[in-house]
């Protein structure tokens, strides 16, 4: 079995070795039931502490890669483990599978390994991007864009914290989006050159006061609710609803990450609230639902998208 261990990267070494020894299973250069070295010969080969590789291979044990035969030593599975329940551990099985079965043609061919990290760099690099990544530090706020975006878009959705950019692969093949008053602070956190999409993010408050135009006449001595998950959405809608005159004691406030959110806001005569909460109110109560995103942003992103799919 070879392996190649980097003392100085990122990567522990005990996750070095649980993730060659799975590629080595997966392209055959590892055989069922065959016996691998013991952990004290692992560590004096590679220079690595015994409980570092003993560590290793119990996580492998417990993936259902190896077996420990008592008084043998340590041994390739005479069968692979099924696909986890989980389908982000089901994703990377798969990748991993894949990996596996490119390795061990890539031998067949002759292929240099080098060659072939090579050739995989290029096509990395040269992959369309095949999905959406919101930025935002609010997660509320994040949930209500990648809603809208959902209705409009073909593209897989995600979001994540600006923190998160570094972490390795998140942006990696990723159309990336935020609001403007995140930009900056987006920006300053990618590579250099990286593309960043800035949502122009609909002013909620005009939409506001023109449906309130509309509905205040006839209902202005009513109770109304307002109801997000996001706090600035509930912030804005109750200063805009007072300033509509409305007196403050007639709304009625609720915050959809509470509990019990819902309550009361059967004997209101409408309910202000965000995309997301629309769906979630009790039946029979009536939205004045707000997007975050108006038509133009989202022809733009769709066009964005168009052109990624002609390129592919």
């Amino acid at each position: 079995m070879r392996l190649w261990l980097n003392h100085a990267g990122d990567v522990s070494l005990r996750e070095q070795l649980v993730t060659q020894v799975t590629l080595a299973i997966l392209c055959h250069e590892l055989a069922p039931s065959q016996r691998l070295p013991s952990t004290r010969e692992l560590a004096r080969r590679f220079g690595i502490h015994a409980n570092t590789a003993s560590a290793a291979y119990k996580q492998l044990e417990q993936e259902g890669w190896l077996e420990f035969r008592h008084g043998s030593g340590v041994y390739v599975r005479a069968s692979q483990p099924t696909a986890p329940q989980s389908p982000e551990l089901a994703k990377e099985f798969a990748l991993d599978q894949l990996i596996g079965d490119l390795m061990a043609k890539a031998r067949k061919l002759g292929a240099p390994e080098t060659l072939v990290r090579e050739r995989l760099r290029r096509w990395i690099a040269l992959t369309p991007p095949s999905r959406w990544l919101v930025i935002d530090p609010e997660p509320e706020l994040r949930r209500i864009l990648i809603h809208e975006m959902q209705q409009a878009l073909s593209l897989p959705i995600d979001g994540c914290e600006p923190d998160e950019c570094a972490k390795a692969g998140l942006i990696d093949g990723a159309m990336l989006v935020t609001v403007p008053s995140k930009a900056a602070l987006v920006r300053d956190l990618l590579p250099t050159g990286r593309e960043l999409t800035i949502l122009q993010v609909h002013p909620v408050s005009l939409e506001l006061l023109t449906h309130l135009q509309r509905y205040m006449p006839d209902h202005a001595g009513e109770l109304v609710g307002i109801a997000s998950r996001w706090k600035e959405f509930q912030r804005i809608a109750q200063t805009l609803l007072v300033a509509a005159g409305l007196p403050p004691e007639s709304l009625l406030v609720r915050d959809a990450t509470q509990s019990n959110w819902k309550r009361g806001l059967e004997a209101a005569s409408a309910v202000v609230c965000d995309a997301v909460t629309a769906m979630e109110l009790p039946k029979g109560v009536f939205p004045l639902r707000f997007t975050l995103l108006d038509a133009p942003t989202l022809e733009g992103l769709r066009k964005q998208e168009e052109r990624v799919s002609a390129s592919a």
